[in-house]
């Protein structure tokens, strides 16, 4: 034994070290051979899936270029516009609770929560951000629905704009993308029980 480690084949360390078909004090091993994992992920098909949109109004400069962007990406996927519904709301404080009551109505595969929080010179921004964020997410886990968070949360004007249809691109169309997958994927797992 050299420093408490056993080398294989008498110390000699030539070749691996034998195998074993049992493992000390535990079930055999499974044969040898390619494993098989079961993946299961959603299509990004929009037909028959029936989505909402809740959009903030505050801001609607953002708000409605980022809605703009979601429809694109459900109707390019194949979602038809009765199968659409968009919902405005006052502010991006109200998303949570107005995607929640919709969720909570079983008529939709996803909702998309739309608004745009830009920092201002008070902690307003902190306290709006956080609790959105909060009521999105709890929403969706006591509902079981997939709720997608389409809220910017920007330092500046700027910033908010790059992301609406700019530099950035606009993330609208990504939100709607991901409410089509994350709708087929809730399809597919529900559809094996």
């Amino acid at each position: 034994m050299t420093g408490g480690i056993k080398k294989a084949n008498g110390g000699r360390g030539q070749g691996p070290a034998p195998t074993n078909s049992r493992r000390r004090g535990g079930p055999p091993r499974p044969p040898a051979g390619p494993e098989i994992m079961k993946t299961t992920e959603g299509a990004l098909k929009a037909s028959g899936l029936r989505v909402a949109l809740v959009v903030s109004r505050f801001n609607s400069f953002i708000t409605e270029r980022l809605l703009e962007g979601a429809l694109d990406a459900l109707r390019r996927s194949g979602a038809t516009d009765s199968a659409l519904e968009v919902v405005h709301v006052p502010g991006a404080f109200e998303l949570p609770v107005t995607a929640r009551e919709l969720a909570e109505t079983g008529r939709y595969d996803a909702i998309i929560c739309l608004g745009c929080i830009i920092r201002g010179q008070t902690p307003h921004f902190e306290y709006i951000s956080t609790e959105v964020s909060r009521g999105i997410s709890t929403a969706a886990v006591e509902t079981r629905v997939p709720l997608v968070f389409g809220v910017l949360t920007c330092e500046t004007l700027e910033q908010a704009i790059d992301r609406a249809g700019a530099k950035h691109g606009n993330l609208g169309f990504q939100y709607g993308l991901t409410a089509v997958e994350m709708g087929n994927l809730f399809r597919g797992i529900r559809s094996r029980k």
